[in-house]
């Protein structure tokens, strides 16, 4: 049994101006100590994905589908029992590590009040618990430094306080918004290793969101590749880098920076995302693929494959060569 296992969720929102569909059946698993990463472009739908799972929406946000958690469905559950699998079970490390932490409260209240609602410690046990994790995720002089506002970190130690804060209930999974944003590249690298360090020595499963596929590689057991809400791409991490199958994939993957072309010309992708309120009938890539038919604009492709590898796409392999 697969420790999450979403199958069809569908994310909408109401607005003034409509209803906006932000994911559309996404489905996807994820076992006990892997790492799967959900990448795309902004607005492709990978965070509120989550959000949906967490319970997190907005107001006006509404999801259906089914999202299994041990077995047991999670989606649309009541704040009352999704507080007891938040943090517990489930934990999140939200975008931008700058912003997330309370700038008016010291590290050592934002952290200890976790194990306090959470796990009904006491705040001396949750400041000793608190010291522990930050020592795990590698913040030099920990004892000292929990009594720093936020302010007094750099970003990136920032973002350890925020992983460290995540796993004081030491979840069975976690998920990472876009971690890296915002940090130069050494640091990027060093919080990826970091990662990967607690995966191993804690069994976690993380659920890697990120707009990067540099940061994917060599992290990542599986790659599931959004675009307008929909799954184009998935599969096994190195095949996929290896042999991507999807134009999006394709184009995504041209885009990265490489050392060895040092002063070429970086390619892009042309042309918008779809809207997500007059989504395309058929495929939602079609505008900007440069291998659109008529059969890709009036209908959407099945997302369908191997086991290891399946994508969204009516052109063959041999057709996109």
């Amino acid at each position: 049994m697969a420790l999450l296992d979403v199958k069809n969720l569908s994310v909408k929102f109401d607005t003034n101006d409509g209803e906006v569909t932000a994911v559309q059946n996404f489905t996807f698993s994820i076992d006990k100590g892997e790492t799967l990463a959900i990448v795309g472009e902004s607005g492709s739908g990978k965070s509120q994905s989550v959000y949906a799972i967490m319970g997190l929406l907005a107001k006006n946000g509404h999801a259906t589908g089914s999202a299994l958690f041990e077995g047991r469905e999670i989606l649309n559950l009541g704040t009352k029992e999704m507080n007891k699998i938040r943090a517990n079970d489930i934990s999140m490390i939200f975008q931008d590590a700058m912003t997330s932490l309370n700038p008016y409260l010291r590290v050592s209240t934002q952290m200890a009040e976790v194990l306090m609602q959470h796990k009904g410690v006491s705040k001396s046990e949750a400041i000793r618990q608190s010291i522990d994790m930050l020592d795990a995720v590698k913040i030099p002089e920990a004892k000292a430094r929990i009594r720093m506002y936020p302010h007094e970190f750099s970003g990136g130690m920032r973002q350890r306080v925020m992983i460290a804060m995540a796993l004081l209930c030491y979840p069975k999974l976690l998920i990472a918004d876009e971690p890296t944003t915002a940090l130069d590249v050494t640091v990027q690298a060093q919080i990826m290793q970091l990662l990967r360090d607690i995966q191993k020595e804690f069994g976690t499963a993380i659920i890697l969101i990120t707009h990067d596929l540099g940061v994917v590689a060599g992290s990542c057991d599986e790659t599931l590749v959004m675009y307008g809400g929909q799954v184009m791409e998935e599969g096994d991490t190195e095949h996929l880098f290896e042999t991507p199958t999807h134009p999006y994939t394709m184009g995504l993957l041209k885009a990265i920076p490489r050392l060895d072309q040092a002063g070429e010309r970086l390619d892009t992708i042309r042309g918008n995302p779809p809207n997500m309120m007059n989504m395309p009938v058929g495929c939602p890539f079609t505008a900007r693929c440069d291998f659109a038919t008529e059969q890709c604009r009036d209908e959407k492709p099945p997302l369908i494959g191997s086991p290891h590898h399946r994508r969204a796409c009516h052109r063959t392999v041999e057709e996109l060569a």
